[in-house]
Order: C-alpha cells, then sequence, then structure tokens
C-alpha cells in the first residue's frame, strides 16, 4: 500500500514578503481614506498582482523574444499572444457595453491609440533597442528591482533622462509629423465584429508562424512547488485578464505614466522644461504630464508592480540582491535612455502601448509590435557581437 506524500509547506521566512506587503497595503489605505480614493487603491492591488504574475512567469518581453532567437523556444512569445488574445477579446466586450456604436471619429475613453507616423516609428525602434542593451524592458527592470536587481536602478534612471530629451524635441515632431498622422482603431473601419476577426486571425497567423521555427526545449523542475516557474501561457492568461479588468476599471495597463510625470518634475527644477508641449493633451497614450496629488493611479499601480515581485520574490526564495559592475551600470544607464526617449515620443512603452495597445484594436500597438521586433532583434545582435554579453537570464 502506497503512503501518500507529505504536502510541503514553504519555509515561515518565505511570507516574510507577504507580510510586508499586507503592512504596506493597509497603511497606503489609511492614507487615501482620508482623501476618499477608493479607485486608486484598487489600482495598488492590480499592480501587486500584475508584478506576482510578471515574477513568477518571467513574462519579460526581452527575455521571452531572446528565448526565441537563440533557443527557437517559442513558449515565451506564444504566452505574450495568449495575454492579446485574452485582452482582445475583454476589450472588445467592455467597448460593446460602453460604446455601442463605434462611429469616426468617436474613440473608447482613455484607451491606448496613438497616431501612426514615422515617430511612433522611430520611439519603437529605440524602445526595442535600448531594452535589448539594458536586458528587459520597463516593466521587467520594476518586477527584477523587486527581485533585488539594482542595475534597474540605473535602467529607470536612464528612462527619466530619456524622458527630458524626448521633450526637448517633441515640438518639433509634433508639428511636422504627428499633428497630421492618422490615429487608426479598426472598429471604425470594420466594426466590433470584424475588429476582433481581424485581431484574433493576425494574432492567430503570427503564432502559426512561431510554431514553424519551434523546437523542443528540456523542462527542469523544482523539487518545491513554491520554487516551480509558471508557464507563460499562464502568466499570458493571467496578464490579459488583468489587463481587461484595469481598463475596465480604472485605465488601461501601463508604467510610463508615472515616470513621464517625474521626469516633467525633474525637467522643471533644472528649469529645462520646454514651456509648453504641442498637443500632448490631445493625444492618447501612457503619459501624464501633470499630477493633481501626490497619489496617483500608474503611481501606485507601478508601486504595486514592485513590491508584488518582492513578496513573490522572497516566497520562492528567488530574492537576491545584484549589484551591478561599472559596465552593467553604463549599459543599463544607456538602455534606459533609449528606451525613455522612444517611449515618449511613441506615447507609452511594451506594455501601454504594445499590450494595451494592441489589445484596443490599435493600428498603432502592431506598428511598435513590429519596429520594436526590429530594434529588438538588433539591439541583441549588438550587444552579442560587440559588447560580448550573451544577455541577462
Amino acid at each position: 500500500m502506497k503512503m501518500k506524500e507529505k504536502v510541503q509547506i514553504p519555509p515561515i521566512f518565505n511570507y516574510t514578503g507577504v507580510l510586508v506587503v499586507f503592512i504596506l497595503t493597509w497603511w497606503v489605505k489609511i492614507e487615501l481614506d482620508k482623501v476618499n480614493s477608493e479607485v486608486i487603491y484598487l489600482s495598488l492591488w492590480v499592480g501587486i498582482f500584475f508584478g506576482i504574475v510578471l515574477q513568477r512567469s518571467r513574462f519579460c518581453f526581452y527575455c521571452l523574444s531572446r528565448d526565441f532567437i537563440e533557443k527557437k523556444d517559442i513558449k515565451g512569445l506564444l504566452g505574450i499572444l495568449v495575454s492579446l488574445i485574452i485582452g482582445t477579446i475583454g476589450y472588445h466586450f467592455i467597448f460593446g457595453a460602453f460604446l455601442i456604436d463605434p462611429v469616426y471619429p468617436n474613440l473608447p475613453p482613455n484607451a491606448h491609440i496613438s497616431p501612426v507616423s514615422l515617430v511612433l516609428v522611430l520611439g519603437s525602434f529605440s524602445f526595442g533597442f535600448g531594452m535589448s542593451i539594458a536586458g528587459s524592458c520597463i516593466s521587467a527592470q520594476l518586477y527584477r528591482l523587486g527581485e533585488g536587481l539594482l542595475s534597474a536602478l540605473a535602467t529607470l534612471f536612464g528612462v527619466v533622462i530619456g524622458f527630458i530629451i524626448a521633450f526637448q524635441v517633441w515640438n518639433f515632431f509634433y508639428l511636422k509629423i504627428i499633428y497630421n498622422a492618422p490615429v487608426i482603431w479598426f472598429p471604425h473601419y470594420f466594426g466590433y465584429g470584424g475588429s476582433i476577426i481581424l485581431q484574433l486571425t493576425l494574432l492567430i497567423l503570427v503564432s502559426y508562424y512561431l510554431f514553424t521555427f519551434n523546437k523542443k526545449q528540456k523542462i527542469d523542475q523544482a523539487l518545491e512547488w513554491w520554487k516551480v516557474r509558471w508557464p507563460t501561457y499562464v502568466g499570458g492568461i493571467l496578464v490579459g485578464l488583468i489587463a481587461t479588468i484595469a481598463f475596465l476599471r480604472i485605465s488601461p495597463l501601463g508604467v510610463t505614466a508615472e515616470i513621464s510625470s517625474i521626469a516633467r518634475t525633474t525637467a522643471s527644477n533644472l528649469d529645462i522644461m520646454p514651456s509648453r508641449l504641442e498637443g500632448i493633451d490631445t493625444l492618447r497614450g501612457c503619459i501624464i504630464l501633470i499630477k493633481d496629488s501626490f497619489w496617483s493611479n500608474n503611481g501606485l499601480f507601478i508601486f504595486g508592480l514592485v513590491l508584488g515581485s518582492f513578496a513573490s520574490a522572497i516566497f520562492s526564495e528567488e530574492f537576491k540582491i545584484q549589484i551591478p559592475n561599472t559596465k552593467e551600470i553604463y549599459k543599463s544607464l544607456i538602455g534606459g535612455i533609449l528606451m525613455g526617449f522612444g517611449s515618449m515620443i511613441a506615447l507609452g512603452c511594451t506594455v501601454g502601448n504594445l499590450l494595451s495597445g494592441i489589445m484596443a484594436a490599435s493600428l498603432s500597438g502592431w506598428v511598435f509590435l513590429f519596429f520594436c521586433g526590429i530594434g529588438l532583434y538588433l539591439g541583441w545582435m549588438t550587444k552579442k557581437n560587440y559588447l560580448n554579453e550573451e544577455g541577462r537570464q
């Protein structure tokens, strides 16, 4: 007679991250109760769950793309496509419920639907190249900061510098190129039914294309269940669901709105902020330059993302303080500058522009995906051939 295996229980120390989460969230709740901001508090918890999902499923656009480039492992990219499929269905359900007739030029409130122009191409390419040099996209830098990766601080500092540089050239780009650029939202042309069919068809075709390259990979299993990484498709499903809930209850997912505000404040204090950024208040994207208060939806979302990743890393015994050397700081800073510049002029990053943009059936999201991918590949080639590094794991 076989004896049942004893259920493994994580060591008591593994729960310290969870305790920290509840202490900090309770403190934030007390502070927000003073200003009656329940929706903002929800942003914190959405960020926490998002950070947990990113950390446990290794949902990093660069890392997953590098797995495909170097190993022909498509699981990661399929996870991204799964999230886009789930989010596309969720977004269209919300569109149909709250925006009955998609008549041009009406657009869904808050959705990340940006103008399509050469500036978007440049921004997308710059972001993709930059995240290859830095080793992760902005959202992954945030969740890896929660794991103890201190070079992420250099990257985020570089992102702020990149935003400030982009502020200086924004008016030229807007007046010369973006002002007359088309804003293309698929439901305007195909209705909700046609739009969702078009989106799902494109995503399925991309998935089929990836399968033609796939090579079977070895599966490493950890002994303890709490150390086992979540399959990427699980991460993709959860990201798609979180994106849908966030759009319905708060705003589309994005991680650059708060950073843009910090960059604006920094540039103003240094007296290098243009007196006016032309047209910025008429465009949709993951950019916000003026906050009404210390608390903001995106600020608490980012805080929650790092906090959730920290708790998850502690629980899974993956938290480790990683002090970068000079070369790593240099690459992180340069990559961050390129990502900050790109995300400012493109009005978003891989989360706000690619994920939220494609889910919203915006052509700008697809353009960002394509040219960001080209920049990522060329950045990977540069890193491999000239920087003598294979990339972060």
